[in-house]
């Protein structure tokens, strides 16, 4: 190969590891953001479900107070309530440990490649120097 094929390819991977870093740097930008836009958007979620179940509360106990009916629940039924709340809440705790779990090992096996990304790449640069002199004695 002459100098100057060397040097264009030189320049050529310079030019594509300078795209490639930029491209990833503006969509860890952007993912940065979305993630931001994501967490408002489910705060007000949770603030407009939270405003909607005090309002209906509010609105049937007075509507019971002004009309006279009995609102009082036989102990056995809070019981049963408090029970499926409780179950409902230690369900969804277990659900959030297991989700973390599996974002946890992921995050474990990504950092591994990552680790291992450049044995490989090494690996491959072996081979390929390897290869290479026999490959280009074949073609002279």
């Amino acid at each position: 190969m002459s100098k100057t094929t060397l040097q264009q390819s030189k320049d050529t991977y310079s030019a594509y590891q300078q795209n490639s870093n930029k491209f990833v740097d503006d969509c860890e930008k952007s993912v940065s953001q979305y993630h931001q836009s994501v967490g408002s958007l489910q705060r007000e979620c949770f603030e407009s479900c939270r405003k909607l179940v005090e309002s209906a509360i509010s609105s049937q106990q007075e509507f019971a107070n002004r009309s006279g009916i009995n609102s009082s629940v036989p102990e056995a039924v809070q019981k049963i309530t408090n029970d499926v709340i409780e179950a409902s809440n230690k369900t969804f705790t277990i659900q959030n440990k297991v989700a973390q779990a599996a974002i946890d090992t992921t995050i474990q096996n990504i950092k591994a490649f990552n680790d291992n990304a450049k044995s490989f790449a090494e690996l491959n640069r072996s081979v390929a120097r390897l290869c290479i002199p026999a490959w280009s004695d074949k073609q002279q």
